[in-house]
């Protein structure tokens, strides 16, 4: 159950997606949504080496990223406050005086799901060093969050990576009991096992899942996940992929680096990050 969902207006195309993905689910739990600007104006301030007697010219492409991604922040206040009125969803606009991600942090404690755009910390230069600040994000306890890309689609058919881990296991409860969307078919997939190691652990798994009314059907993949993870969600139409992590921080880049960073830099659907 969900019952409040915190969204990041970072004013980049990924946005409005987000946006329309918090209200469909608000309608479907009678949620609460809070937006929340997450842009890093000190990190807009740098423009990278400057000559010697550029620092004028310096100072004004500055400015002129600032106001320019000030004007994209507040057309995406403008859009979702518009979006909730005309979809009756009760929401709010939490707007960021300091670091944005503290802000993001400190709202979670409130929040079940956070709704954020899959590549924008990475294409629009909107913070600095964004590994760190997703690894942050984690680790601080904003969890799960469901990262969307440009394009909207409907969820249907979802993909779980699962390896029977604890951190693994813990996802794919996770998903399962929050209940974000009805009807929809899980495939539960393990990598880089061999068939007699998949088998047990996909059949416990589908099991509990099928408990809990879900259509589940299972698949073994020979190659790791960090290659083969998106080829699979694509042959399978998969609509949302599902990975969970440590928490712990040196653990969780690792496996960022490894399978769950490479999705987020490639992938075209959704992904339900989770611990």
């Amino acid at each position: 159950m969900i019952k409040r969902i915190l969204v990041a207006l970072s004013g980049t195309p990924f946005t409005a997606t987000a946006t329309k993905y918090a209200l469909d689910l608000a309608k479907l739990h009678k949620a609460e949504v809070t937006g929340v600007t997450d842009v890093d104006i000190a990190q807009l301030m740098k423009v990278g080496p400057v000559p010697v007697g550029g620092g004028a010219a310096a100072a004004s492409l500055a400015e002129h990223r600032i106001h320019v991604t000030e004007e994209h922040v507040e057309q995406a206040i403008a859009d979702f406050e518009h979006a909730c009125a005309d979809s009756g969803m009760i929401h709010c606009v939490d707007r960021e005086t300091g670091d944005p991600f503290d802000r993001l942090i400190a709202l979670w404690r409130y929040h079940d799901l956070t709704i954020a755009g899959l590549r924008g910390l990475f294409e629009y230069g909107v913070v600095e060093k964004p590994d760190d600040v997703l690894i942050r994000l984690i680790s601080e306890g904003v969890r799960p969050i469901l990262a969307v890309p440009k394009a909207y689609r409907p969820i249907r058919k979802v993909l779980v990576a699962y390896n029977g881990s604890m951190e693994s296991a813990k996802a794919l409860k996770q998903f399962v009991q929050m209940d974000l969307w009805p009807d929809i078919a899980l495939q539960i997939v393990c990598f880089d096992m061999t068939p007699q190691e998949s088998e047990p652990l996909l059949a416990d798994a589908s099991s509990y899942c099928r408990a809990h009314g879900l259509a589940v059907q299972t698949q073994h993949v020979d190659g790791g996940p960090r290659d083969h993870l998106l080829e699979c969600a694509h042959q399978g139409e998969a609509d949302l992929i599902v990975l969970g992590s440590t928490s712990r921080a040196r653990i969780f880049k690792h496996l960022l680096g490894d399978t769950a960073l490479h999705a987020v830099r490639n992938a075209e659907v959704p992904l339900f990050l989770t611990q």
